[in-house]
């Protein structure tokens, strides 16, 4: 097979992120082909029966079965992991199957795990449901709260594990803080940065261990699969993470890493983008907003507690962003009238979406878990897309006048 200096570390490394996004990883077969090559294989075939044992010893390079290896996803591993500054990625299935993945395969029965309150709520469910049903003991903390990560640790405090911006609130951790806090107690931090993608936020600048995402929103960015990934050192992706995946199984199709790829060239500019018009929206909305009784949740506004680490932190603040209407009645009366912005529960789209946490992405949390994150029955989540602001602007302003807002 022939290889191009995309797959060559010692060039690859040295390129700028945007450069990095498009090129990043590639193979190139004896075709020549530009983009890349998609491979849908299950298996592989080999000259000789020694050539196979030496493979699955370990003791020579090649592929040996798509759940451990396939050329197109280790095109996206590889490009992920030069856009994270990350040593090793493994691709995901899904973000959730990247999140679980994540803290299973390092934590086991007596382990404590400290996670942020505030979370997507399947990884709260994660947090609350499944790692006790194992035997670790969990405990959740306001991740804004500095104090709060230090008092939390046990002796067996093995992960934190938080999400920043955090979805729906948007809650900003102090990422050097708490990765100089874990790393002096010996304790590996998993950052979910899905709300940021690398193209805004490197969590691993800041000291983080693990870097874990959801694929699905900013990276394909258009709505079309579903996809996850972890990022880590070469020595914990092989020997902490890799043992999982492998007997495990919760890896990610062929198709949907090629798809992934696509959408990675083009990160950079969307991400950008979408955040502009996420703040010029969210200046827009917000006295509205505060003159019905709401309140905005938005790390690109000054109004935001933590808008001065959020934007020490990140290039841009990202396209989502939260405001509180007050009640579920008006909350559902904005959602009703919308006709540009549409109704979903998906995020990092190029088109602009809305939804309603507490009756969707939070439903399964517990009411009382989601009065502690904030997740009110007035609150709204809109992940701003690629349209021209000024109608994005009109649609808003015509949905919250039919609401009485």
């Amino acid at each position: 097979m022939k290889k191009t200096t995309g797959q060559n570390r010692d060039i690859t490394r040295k390129w700028r992120p945007a450069t990095q996004a498009v090129r990043g990883g590639t193979w190139r077969s004896e075709h020549g082909e530009t983009s890349e090559a998609l491979f849908l294989t299950s298996g592989y075939t080999y000259d000789d029966a020694q050539t196979v044992a030496d493979r699955f010893a370990g003791e020579a390079q090649g592929m040996t079965y798509s759940r451990l290896q396939n050329p197109t996803v280790a095109m996206l591993e590889e490009r992920i992991a030069l856009m994270e500054g990350a040593e090793a990625c493994r691709a995901q299935a899904s973000g959730m199957a990247a999140m679980t993945a994540a803290l299973l395969s390092q934590l086991s029965a007596g382990d404590h795990c400290v996670a942020a309150k505030a979370a997507f709520g399947s990884c709260r469910w994660l947090v609350d449901n499944l790692l006790p049903r194992f035997g670790i003991e969990t405990s959740v903390v306001d991740a804004s709260d500095n104090a709060a990560w230090e008092a939390a640790i046990k002796p067996n405090t093995k992960v934190f594990f938080f999400e920043t911006p955090a979805n729906p609130t948007l809650d900003i951790t102090d990422l050097q803080h708490v990765c100089d806090l874990a790393r002096a107690h010996g304790i590996t931090t998993v950052v979910d940065n899905a709300f940021a993608s690398p193209a805004l936020q490197r969590p691993m600048e800041f000291g983080a261990d693990v870097v874990a995402y959801s694929a699905t929103k900013l990276m394909d960015g258009q709505g079309r699969v579903l996809a996850g990934a972890i990022c880590g050192t070469e020595e914990w992706v092989e020997e902490t993470l890799l043992p999982f995946q492998r007997n495990t199984g919760p890896n990610l199709a062929p198709f949907n890493a090629w798809v992934v790829l696509k959408g990675l060239e083009t990160l950079s500019m969307r991400a950008h983008a979408q955040s502009r018009s996420a703040v010029t929206l969210g200046e827009f909305l917000e006295p509205r907003v505060l003159k019905a009784g709401g309140h905005m949740l938005h790390p690109g506004l000054p109004s935001h507690p933590r808008h001065d680490l959020a934007t020490l932190q990140m290039e841009a603040t990202g396209p989502i962003f939260a405001f509180d209407v007050g009640t579920r009645e008006r909350a559902f009366a904005v959602l009703d009238a919308l006709e540009l912005v549409d109704i979903s529960n998906n995020i990092g789209d190029s088109r602009s979406l809305m939804c309603h946490p507490a009756s969707t992405t939070h439903a399964s949390v517990s009411e009382e878990a989601r009065a502690d994150m904030g997740v009110t029955d007035g609150l709204l989540r809109i992940n701003v897309g690629l349209e021209d602001v000024a109608d994005l602007t009109e649609d808003m302003d015509a949905a919250l006048s039919k609401a009485g807002l």
